[in-house]
This record gives structure tokens, C-alpha cells and sequence, in this order.
């Protein structure tokens, strides 16, 4: 045993190993190729050859530093030095003894180390280091038996090695080791550890070379010789039974069929499953049907066929979230929670199928997400607009290149669930072309008594929808094709009101700006005139869409500022807006200011709401030829023809000579606004008494309004969208309404405060109209003037 141990110290250059290790006894050739290295050599050549190899830690370093490099390495003695082409070198060393860095003198123009040099003197063995070194040399001897890749002459100079540690250094040179493995070894100064660490190590590389010799005598029986191919295959087969992995399509199909098993899916899903999965195992794994296999199986997989969410059926928590969420929209809110009470009575129900239908701006695509927070169930929204290709419905199918199933079975994969609330926005902007019609493509989906087979052309099964709840949104009912319409429950949501604007913009509005601008209460205020101002001098619209973008405009004029001086508070009231938004862009109350001759005030609906306009009629010499300009349709030129030819049969009795239609004069019809497309029957009384007007040189009132179809003998029919061609009456500062006598019911969904300021006149004859719409002194039977309903009559249409 190595009793005696003698320790020096001294200084010496350090030449840094990349990805080698030299043990003491070892001679090797070295390549060296870095500046420094080279500098170290030659200093080691004008002393005493004497130089200090260490490893480095990571042989991608190429400048290593002090923790780069390992503390124990190699005293080595240069033998031999050959210069190469390319400024390199080829350093034939010896090792010597083992020493440990004690600390680095200076880096440049090399590394010069301060070490601690080891120098060992072999004393009497004792009996286990000479078992140790009998087993070493014994397990060596089989280890080169085995591995081919050692001389068998290096075994007779083993033999003869009778030092325990020279024997120990000189094995492990000859050993394909990592470079940490072997710096182990020469880190081991007591040689009893360096021994079992060898003993050890050989006895590992012998059962790897038992088990390779193993698979290769398995694979070599099996294979041709020719196929060197096979050859692979064969060898990885073979090592994957020994390492107790199966082949990849086994493996494949039976992890398939463990998650077929775990997603609980129906009977007729699952066999299908299980069919796909057995298609698969019979195809080799790259050919392009497989991938399609593959992709179908995910999304059978990853199909909600079980999952479902439980709903919150608490009344009261619905309508508080509804509430918090939006202001008004009284309809729908209680079509929730009908559904929700119904849902609490009887277990099993279908979702109901609603549209809702109005203006932009008004909350419809909002109220969709809020209804899914007030039931607790995931949402999905889906875009119509555009959609022209009736696959993206249902889907393509898979003999396509890459096919995939259509948007509702790709939404109901993204809620996870078989109940979520899905929103159709837009479903009136579909349209079709030969791809196929995508509204007939919804039918099945929106049908109640369809829709729990619904079948994707991808997933070829059927996918049940019953207990989707569907919202559809539309801004008009007209391009809605009638059997999708007919299976939808529709919901009107008008436009808001001034009132409710501005409780909206105070309580939803304006804190929501304030917080997405980075903003604080304390840095801006608006005052509740601000707010009417926006209202009545910057937006014209139903919704309260551009409301927002006006406050969002004041919001991040205020930031700016603010952002200058972190103290700023302003507060926006009615006067200040101008400073924030700049000139007014309409004029509030756009009623005529005095009565005219031959000009009518109608209303009008529109997809954003509704809105007033003129009727002008100009008679010129001529010979009774009718002109109609303002970019009319042709129901709209059909009214203005039945409105000329009433007016013709009551000439009497306004006071018109017959001849003057068709001798005298041509008579001129024009709308204003005529870039935009004006149609539909509802200005057919307005159309009238600017005719009567315009014959009879009586003026009409600027502060009446009407609305209503007219026939050849002067009945007045009734029309849509009552309550948004008041709001607009009543924006444009119109104080008198004329409204056919069978919308009498419509003006139950006018807001109250906004009857209070008006008065509404039910006619059922044109007559009545003219009576009250022309100015010719007040009638004498105040009841020829149809059922009057001014503020008085308030309580009575509550």
C-alpha cells in the first residue's frame, strides 16, 4: 500500500485539455492549435520540459478562466515537439505524478499555476489491495476479450505492472471513458478507492458489452446479409425487447385505445373510434392516409361528447350580473331568467334558439358573454360576416387535403363543453355563391327538433347540440332568410333614448375609459351636461358605440396632460367639451324652424335606428309629368304615385283645379339626402300632405312629424319601428306625431319620458293628416281629427 506520500510545491505552465485527460504513465500525442498554449510549451522547453495538464470542465470554452478547469491533473514531461502547417503543434508528453492547482500566478502570455506536486512510494502491499489488483487484471483481460478495440499486446504489459497505482492509471488510460469519469479516477489519490472505482467501472462495461453481444448474435440470425436496412430495423427492434419498449404503431394503438377509453364517449362514437384505430395499426406509419387517421382520431377525442357545466340557477345572482353588466334592455334580460325558472322546474330542456335584432352599438354581442357569466357556462363566439361556403358550417370531408371540420364543431371543441352559450353574430351579412348556401347550412343547427343529431361532413357521426343555448345577432330582420328566421325566437332591441345614454355613459362608459387610458377619478370627472352634449352635438346614432369613441377621444387628451403633470385634474362639463372635441359635428333638434309650403317632415327606420327626413315637392310649368329624384325604391315610387293620385281625387275640396295636374304644372319629388338609398311604403302620408301643400299654397307645420302607408282612397295603414322613428321625432325636436290608429299598441315600448314631451295623433284616414298637418285655421269637430294622446293621456298607455 502507498503509505508514504511527499508533497511539493511549484510554479509551472498550465496547458489546458480539451476533451482529453493524461494520467501519470501515459504517453499520448497532443495537438495544440491556442496562443497560449503554445507560449506554455515553449516556456516549459527553456526550463525543465516540465508541464501541468489539466482538463478543462466544458471543451467549448476557448478562453477558460480559473472555475473553468479542473484543480487535479497531470505532470507531464515534453518528449517530443512537431510544428504543423497552419501555426500548430503536435506535443508528444509523458505523465508523471499527479498534482492539485493551488493557485494561478498570471494568465498572459500563458497560464502559469502554483502547484502541489503528489509523489507516491509504493510500501508492502497489503492482502486487499493485491485482491483488488488480481480482480482488476483479471476483469481488464476480459474486457479486451469482449471489446475487440484494445490490442491483446497491452494486456501482457498490464501484467507485468506490480505498482497498485501505476496499474490503476495505466487501465484506465486504455478505457473509452467520458471525461468526467476518468477525472474521478485521477481525483482518487488513495489508490484502494482508485481500484473498487475501476473495478467497478469495468464491471459495468462488461454487462453493456454482454448485452450488445447478446443483441447482435439475436440480429445477425435474423437478418440477410444483403439488407442492410433490415439490418437497422432488426437491431432497433431488438433493442427496444431489451429495454421493454414495443414496437412504435403497438405502442400507438394501444395508447389510442387506453384515451378512447378514459373519454367516455357514446357506444356508436366509440366503436367508430376503435375502427380508425385498427385502419391505423394496418398502415405504415408515414403514408399521408395515416396523418388524416391520426388528425380524425384527435378530434373525435377531443370532442366534448360528456362535459357539460352545471348552470347557475340562482334568479337573483343572474339578475344582478345582468344588471352589473348592462343598463335597460329589459326583454332579453327576462327571457334569461324565464329560461333559467324553467330550467330549475324541469330538469331536461332543449337551449332555446334567440336573435336578437338592432341597431349597432346597442349590446348585442355584450349581452351574449353576459348571459353566459350569469348561467356559468362557457362562450363561444362566432363571426357570420362574409361566410360564404356552406363547409365552413358543416365542414369538408376528409378526402380533402387538409380538411377540418366546420366553425361550430371547431367552437364547441374550444368550450370543452356540450352546453356552452354560442353566439352567431351577424347572421344577417351571410351570403351565398357556388360553394353553397351557408344559411341553409345553419338550419339544421338552429332547428330544435334537428339539431341533437347534427352531422359534420368530417366527423361523419352525429354531434348533439340540444343543449347549446344559441344567440344570434342581426342588425335587420329583412336579410334574414325566412325559414332560418322562422326557427329563431327574435328579440327587438332598440335604440337607447337620450336618458338612457347618458346613465349608460356615467355608470358603464366612462369608468371603463378611464380605466383602459391609465387614467385615476381624481385626474378626470364628466358632468352629466358633458355627457348630453356628446350626445345631442357629436354622435347621431342609436347604439352607443361612437359615444364611446367620443369619450375615449376627451380620455386620452386628458392622459396627455396628465402624463405632463401627474397632479392635472380635469373636470369635462358642457362647455369644455368644444375644447376636447372641437366644433359641433350635427345640430340638436333639426325640425324645421318655420312652416313651408310643399315641405313634409316623415320618419323613417333604418338598420341603425331611426331617423327623420324631408319630403320637398316643387311645381313647375309643364304638363303633369311627375319627376321623383332622392335615390328612391321602387315601393317608395309607387306611394309617391298613389299619394298624386289621392291628392287628384280630392281636388275639390282642397281647392285645386283639376286642370292644373295635367295642363299647367309638372311636379317635382325629391327626398334629400340623395346618396342614400331611401325605400319601403312608411312615408306615404308624408308624401301626400307635401303634395296637398304644395297644390293647395297651404304650408305644413314644422313641428309634426308622420309616418304611415296610404292607399288610393286615403286610408292610412299601419308600419314598423314605431319606437325608433319616435326617438329620432323626438331628437330632432318634433313635438306632434302622426302615427296610423292600429300602432297605438307600439307606443307602449315608447319610453315615458319621452311621451310626456309629445303629442301623438292616431288617424286611420288621410284626411285627419291634413286637417292637422296643414295650416288653414283650426277644425271645427276636433274629433274629425282621429284620437289625439297628448300629455294628458299618459296614464292611459302605461
Amino acid at each position: 500500500m502507498y503509505e508514504g506520500k511527499e508533497y511539493y510545491y511549484r510554479e509551472i505552465p498550465l496547458l489546458p485539455l480539451r476533451g482529453v485527460l493524461v494520467f501519470p504513465h501515459m504517453v499520448i500525442h497532443l495537438d495544440v492549435g491556442r496562443e497560449k498554449s503554445i507560449n506554455a510549451i515553449e516556456e516549459a522547453m527553456l526550463e525543465d520540459k516540465k508541464i501541468f495538464l489539466a482538463t478543462q470542465k466544458e471543451a467549448q470554452t476557448d478562453d477558460p478562466g480559473e472555475d473553468d478547469i479542473y484543480q487535479i491533473g497531470t505532470i507531464a514531461e515534453i518528449k517530443q515537439i512537431l510544428k504543423m502547417p497552419g501555426g500548430t503543434m503536435r506535443v508528444l508528453v509523458e505523465g508523471l505524478n499527479r498534482a492539485e492547482i493551488q493557485g494561478y500566478i498570471f494568465f498572459e502570455p500563458f497560464i502559469k499555476v502554483g502547484i502541489k506536486e503528489f509523489k507516491e512510494y509504493p510500501d508492502r502491499k497489503a492482502p486487499e489491495i493485491e485482491a483488488l489488483m488480481r480482480t482488476l487484471i483479471y476483469q481488464f483481460e476480459q474486457y479486451v476479450k469482449m471489446s475487440k478495440k484494445i490490442p491483446p499486446e497491452t494486456v501482457v504489459s498490464v501484467v507485468a505492472i506490480e505498482e497498485p497505482g501505476r496499474l490503476a492509471d495505466v487501465v484506465a488510460s486504455h478505457l473509452s471513458l467520458r471525461v468526467h469519469e476518468k477525472q474521478a479516477i485521477l481525483e482518487s489519490l488513495d489508490v484502494k478507492k482508485r481500484l473498487e472505482i475501476l473495478c467497478e467501472i469495468l464491471a459495468k462495461e462488461m454487462e453493456v458489452l454482454e448485452l450488445e453481444r447478446k443483441i447482435n448474435i439475436r440480429v445477425r440470425k435474423q437478418m440477410e446479409k444483403t439488407q442492410k436496412e433490415y439490418y437497422l430495423r432488426e437491431q432497433m427492434k431488438a433493442i427496444q425487447k431489451e429495454l421493454g419498449e414495443k414496437d412504435e404503431r403497438v405502442a400507438e394503438g394501444e395508447e389510442l385505445r387506453e384515451k378512447i377509453a378514459q373519454a367516455k364517449l357514446p357506444p356508436e362514437i366509440e366503436e367508430k373510434a376503435l375502427k380508425e384505430v385498427e385502419r391505423l395499426e394496418k398502415m405504415p406509419p408515414m403514408v399521408a392516409e395515416a396523418v388524416v387517421v391520426r388528425n380524425y382520431l384527435d378530434w373525435l377525442l377531443s370532442m366534448p361528447w360528456s362535459q357539460e357545466t352545471r348552470d347557475r340557477l340562482d334568479l337573483d345572482v343572474a339578475q344582478k350580473i345582468l344588471d352589473e353588466d348592462h343598463y335597460g334592455l329589459t326583454k332579453p334580460k327576462e327571457r334569461i331568467l324565464e329560461y333559467l325558472a324553467i330550467r330549475k322546474l324541469a330538469r331536461k330542456m332543449k337551449g332555446p334558439i334567440l336573435c336578437f335584432i338592432g341597431p349597432p352599438g346597442v349590446g348585442k354581442t355584450s349581452l351574449g358573454k353576459s348571459i353566459a357569466r350569469a348561467l356559468g357556462r362557457k362562450f363561444v363566439r362566432m363571426s357570420l360576416g362574409g361566410i360564404r361556403d356552406e363547409a365552413e358550417i358543416r365542414g369538408h370531408r376528409r378526402t380533402y387535403v387538409g380538411s377540418l371540420p366546420g366553425r361550430i364543431i371547431q367552437g364547441m371543441k374550444q368550450a370543452g363543453t356540450k352546453n356552452p352559450v354560442f353566439l352567431l353574430d351577424e347572421v344577417d351579412k351571410m351570403s351565398s355563391d357556388f360553394r353553397g348556401d351557408p344559411a341553409s347550412a345553419l338550419l339544421e343547427v338552429l332547428d330544435p327538433e334537428q339539431n341533437h343529431m347534427f352531422s359534420d361532413h368530417y366527423l361523419e357521426v352525429p354531434f348533439d347540440l340540444s343543449k347549446v343555448m344559441f344567440i344570434t345577432t342581426a342588425n335587420s330582420p329583412y336579410s334574414i332568410p325566412r325559414p332560418l328566421l322562422d326557427r329563431m325566437e327574435v328579440i327587438y332591441i332598440s335604440g337607447y333614448t337620450e336618458e338612457e345614454k347618458t346613465r349608460i355613459a356615467l355608470d358603464y362608459l366612462v369608468p371603463k375609459q378611464i380605466k383602459e387610458h391609465g387614467l385615476k377619478k381624481k385626474n378626470i370627472g364628466f358632468s352629466e351636461g358633458a355627457i348630453r352634449k356628446i350626445i345631442r352635438q357629436y354622435t347621431r346614432e342609436a347604439g352607443v358605440r361612437n359615444l364611446e369613441r367620443e369619450i375615449a377621444t376627451i380620455c386620452r387628451k386628458v392622459a396627455r396632460e396628465v402624463v405632463a403633470d401627474k397632479n392635472k385634474s380635469v373636470r369635462v362639463t358642457s362647455n369644455s367639451v368644444p375644447t376636447f372635441l372641437g366644433a359641433e359635428k350635427y345640430r340638436y333638434g333639426t325640425a324645421e324652424k318655420e312652416n313651408q309650403v310643399g315641405v313634409a317632415t316623415g320618419m323613417a327606420w333604418t338598420e341603425t335606428g331611426g331617423d327623420t327626413l324631408s319630403v320637398e315637392v316643387a311645381l313647375l310649368p309643364g304638363t303633369g309629368k311627375l319627376t321623383m329624384t332622392g335615390h328612391l325604391g321602387d315601393i317608395m315610387k309607387e306611394s309617391a304615385q298613389a299619394s298624386l293620385s289621392y291628392v287628384r281625387s280630392k281636388a275639390g275640396e282642397l281647392g285645386i283645379t283639376e286642370s292644373d295636374f295635367h295642363e299647367k304644372y309638372d311636379v317635382h319629388l325629391h327626398v334629400p339626402e340623395g346618396a342614400i338609398p331611401k325605400d319601403g311604403p312608411s312615408a306615404g302620408i308624408a308624401l301626400a300632405t307635401a303634395l296637398a301643400s304644395a297644390f293647395s299654397k297651404q304650408p305644413v307645420r314644422s313641428d309634426v312629424a308622420m309616418t304611415g302607408e296610404i292607399t288610393l282612397r286615403g286610408r292610412v295603414l299601419p308600419v314598423g319601428g314605431i319606437k325608433e322613428k319616435v326617438l329620432a321625432a323626438h331628437r330632432a325636436g318634433i313635438t306632434t306625431v302622426i302615427l296610423p290608429a292600429e300602432n297605438k299598441k307600439d307606443l307602449e315600448e315608447v319610453p315615458a319620458n319621452v311621451k310626456k314631451k309629445m303629442e301623438f295623433v292616431l288617424v286611420d284616414h288621410m284626411d285627419q293628416v291634413l286637417e292637422k298637418a296643414l295650416v288653414r285655421g283650426m277644425p271645427e269637430a276636433k274629433e274629425s281629427l282621429g284620437e289625439v294622446i297628448g300629455p294628458v293621456a299618459e296614464q292611459t298607455l302605461q
